[in-house]
């Protein structure tokens, strides 16, 4: 069967008055599936909540609009309440309890990304939400939540069918929510628009990589994340991961054309894509990416803590290491060709300007 790399929007699975959220479906992008990769997006109007829940998957969450409120709790740990805001990461292990508040007028919109190779369904993230009409208190029986938390009949019921909401609701404003904590962003948050740079390449593009240094709890989800940024007309150069890591790639603004080789030499995908759209490049694929006159601007994971990555162009590419006469063999091209071929990219660049 042939492969289908073509970038897809997610499709609506629930909402109303407080926002909705959003999934990548394996039915339509297949490579979710085989590469046991979940992807999300969750959009909160003001004073939407989304209601508190754990997952069967670690992700990285990333803010790709507004700002907010996140609760965090991990296994019996006290509660984090963290403010976020646009390009802000948060990294969230298996275990961790989250709930997450907009109180602005602009809409806060949120990406997940990660792994379910341990989830109930390959490709597909699996929530279990503490509260609300499919919380889990609504499968138990009020004798059992009454035993547990030592509470009468009339206070179970109430407790437990009190909030009709289905994972998002909208709260009175009048509510006071919880406030966040000064210094409660320490070891859980990187913001990686405000970021010291991994690299900045002058009028080519620019990096921030999730890790354990800058992003500790990055080690307990098992896989490496980063925001890539290039400017107009520019160009990522090919290049592939050389730990057989998949890489799901989210293009959060800007355009661009994207081309990606496999094997046999057999260009797989060609495509343009924007702002909202999401694809995976198998492993050991080799991927190049264009910015239109906009720019060109994608988050991605890549399912491996400390990923490596093998470019193809640049002064430290796998030509500049091989034999000039072993090229010369491999292409059949005189020495002069093959000089050229050599000499053109001398620099370290992983990214390249129209110019340079």
């Amino acid at each position: 069967m042939e492969l289908d790399l073509s970038p897809r929007l997610p499709k609506k699975v629930y909402g109303g008055d407080g926002g909705s959220y959003f999934a990548w479906c394996p039915e339509e992008l297949p490579m979710l599936r085989d590469g046991n990769i979940g992807a999300s997006k969750l959009a909160l109007e003001k004073y939407g909540l989304a209601l508190p829940r754990y997952s069967d998957s670690p992700k990285v969450a990333y803010v790709l609009q507004g700002a907010g409120t996140a609760g965090i709790v991990l296994p019996e740990k006290e509660e984090k309440v963290i403010a976020i805001k646009k390009g802000d990461s948060i990294a969230l292990p298996f275990g961790v309890v989250t709930w997450w508040f907009n109180n602005e007028d602009t809409e806060l919109v949120v990406l997940f990304l990660g792994e379910t190779h341990k989830g109930h369904k390959a490709g597909q993230f699996t929530d279990f939400y503490l509260t609300g009409s499919n919380g889990i208190f609504t499968g138990f029986s009020t004798e059992f939540v009454g035993r547990a938390w030592d509470l009468d009949e009339t206070t179970v019921k109430k407790l437990v069918g009190s909030q009709t909401g289905n994972g998002i609701v909208k709260v009175d404003a009048s509510l006071k929510m919880p406030e966040p904590k000064k210094g409660d962003r320490k070891g859980f948050v990187l913001n990686c628009l405000e970021a010291p740079l991994d690299v900045d390449i002058k009028d080519g593009g620019r990096v921030v990589v999730l890790n354990t240094k800058n992003l500790p709890l990055v080690g307990e989800v098992g896989f490496g994340a980063d925001l890539v940024r290039i400017d107009g007309h520019s160009m990522c150069s090919p290049g592939f991961s050389c730990d057989s890591a998949l890489q799901v790639t989210y293009i959060v603004g800007g355009s661009g054309r994207v081309q990606i080789v496999g094997a046999d030499g057999k260009r797989v995908l060609e495509t343009h894509v924007k702002a909202g759209v999401l694809f995976i490049v198998p492993r050991f694929f080799v991927v190049s990416k264009i910015a239109d006159s906009d720019g060109l601007s994608w988050f991605s994971i890549v399912t491996t803590p400390d990923p490596i990555f093998t470019h193809l162009a640049g002064r430290t590419s796998v030509w500049k290491a091989l034999s000039p006469e072993v090229l010369q063999a491999a292409f059949k091209v005189d020495p002069e060709v093959e000089k050229a071929f050599r000499s053109k990219r001398t620099s370290d660049a992983i990214f390249f300007s129209p110019s340079n």
